[in-house]
């Protein structure tokens, strides 16, 4: 019998084991999208103890301890720090077969040494004993990066944001790349006019524009797509159900934007017109500005509407149909030669086949796999996850310019994930090694590893670490 997290965890024959011990347990970390803290990194922040360091934002851990039957007082109320570790520890031991267990204990062993396993009994110690390493130099949120050997930060970023902490995290000149995202969302959201006409008049300050019209809207975004690109800024990202491509008219735009800011609900078509021209639109300027687009599809949010508050662990998968949309959205850009480099990524596995099959049809020269499938994400972040989108990227294209694993995560603790990807991506090419399905080449496959580890994203993404 095996010990819980040995030295071979999820490997589960020789070859595995070589290509992660040899090729990929040493290779750093590129993480082009994710939700840390910028102005954590530049002030370098020590957290004052473990809750704030892992529970802090953390929505996988919040939709857990609600599902355990915990108070939100304990997650996003105003128990105290030591309270609320208490009840997460209380939630552990029932997260078995949940990635919640591994990443914990990882994350534990990884940063911390600790290799007993967190419940009520040893909550008091763990929580005593990271909250006094956390305090010191050592643990920073800088030197928590360098730990995992991370190279590049990639954050996600409203285009209404001044970018103070990015811009003097690039002054200092270290080893560390960070670098803001940008997402522009809220620029579509029109559901709500309220609060669209809310945040395009801090669109407008920010651009030092008043946005009266659609061309003043674009004209804000290109403001602030430049100023994001001159602060380092080479990824878009859109949280989106769908990616729209209706087809509209100059006049529907202009008739729906003049709605919507004097205080009129839009029709769902109109929504779907307006999201379609914004995406194009913004689509455009990533290309212009050699910029590589992140589509996050197939979400469900924030579905419980008595929840405390919105974007705080309330959301589910979507069984959207997204195929049209997709082609259409992608053919229209590049048929106007528009089309920038693409991420697409769905949290429903449904939809694997679906997009990894559909990047093959607008990839060219000269950039490898310029449009891709992303890695798993979100409620596919485990174990099946990975290994289902990884046969659907390496079944329907070539895995081995696939750009590989990111956070996603607003914790400084959560790096060990792309040890995670790492283990389950080596299990499964050494099992074929093993089993005769693919040569036992294994300086071969492991620069395949080493690339889809880290060369290919840094390559893919023009990083210059």
């Amino acid at each position: 019998m095996r010990r819980f997290l040995d030295r071979n965890f999820l490997l589960r024959s020789p070859a595995a084991e070589v290509l992660y011990h040899e090729y990929a347990a040493t290779m750093p970390i590129i993480d082009y999208h994710c939700h840390l803290s910028a102005e954590d990194i530049a002030v370098d922040r020590r957290f004052k103890n473990l809750t704030q360091a892992w529970l802090e934002g953390d929505h996988y851990k919040w939709r857990a301890m609600r599902m355990n039957g915990i108070e939100e007082h304990y997650c996003t109320g105003s128990a105290t720090d030591r309270d609320k570790f208490d009840a997460w520890a209380r939630t552990v031991p029932q997260t078995i077969m949940n990635p919640l267990y591994h990443w914990t204990h990882l994350e534990l062993r990884r940063y911390f040494g600790i290799e007993d396993l967190l419940d009520s009994g040893s909550s008091k110690r763990i929580f005593d004993q990271c909250t006094e390493l956390l305090r010191t130099p050592e643990y920073s949120c800088r030197a928590l990066l360098d730990r995992m050997k991370v190279r590049v930060v990639c954050t996600t970023n409203d285009p209404i944001e001044d970018l103070s902490a990015h811009t003097a995290i690039a002054e200092e000149g270290g080893a560390l790349i960070v670098v803001p995202g940008f997402r522009a969302d809220k620029a579509s959201q029109i559901m709500d006019p309220a609060a669209w006409r809310t945040y395009i008049s801090a669109l407008g300050e920010a651009a030092n524009l008043d946005i009266t019209s659609p061309d003043n809207l674009l004209e804000a975004l290109q403001i602030r797509h430049d100023f994001f690109a001159d602060r380092g800024c080479i990824v878009s990202d859109h949280g989106e159900e769908l990616l729209y491509a209706e087809d509209y008219k100059h006049t529907d735009i202009l008739r729906i934007f003049s709605g919507t800011l004097r205080g009129i609900v839009p029709s769902h078509r109109d929504v779907r017109l307006f999201k379609s021209w914004l995406l194009y639109e913004l689509a455009k300027m990533d290309h212009a500005a050699e910029w590589t687009q992140q589509f996050h599809l197939s979400a469900l949010r924030n579905n419980n509407s008595r929840t405390p508050k919105a974007d705080s662990g309330y959301d589910s998968i979507g069984d959207f149909a997204i195929a049209m949309g997709v082609a259409s959205f992608l053919n229209r850009l590049n048929a106007s030669g528009q089309l920038a480099r693409t991420i697409l990524y769905s949290v429903n596995p449904a939809h694997n086949e679906v997009l990894a099959s559909m990047c093959g049809n607008f990839c060219e020269h000269p950039v490898p796999a310029k449009v891709q499938f992303g890695t798993a994400w979100w409620f596919m972040d485990q174990i099946d996850g990975m290994e289902r989108q990884l046969t659907a990227f390496a079944n329907m294209g070539l895995l081995s310019h696939f750009v590989g694993m990111l956070t996603d995560s607003r914790s400084f603790l959560s790096f060990p994930r792309h040890e995670y990807f790492r283990r389950i991506l080596c299990n499964m090419i050494g099992t074929q090694v093993d089993r005769g399905e693919l040569p036992y080449d294994l300086d071969w496959l492991g620069q395949v590893v080493q690339n889809i580890c880290y060369n290919n994203a840094q390559e893919y993404f023009r990083f210059r670490v």
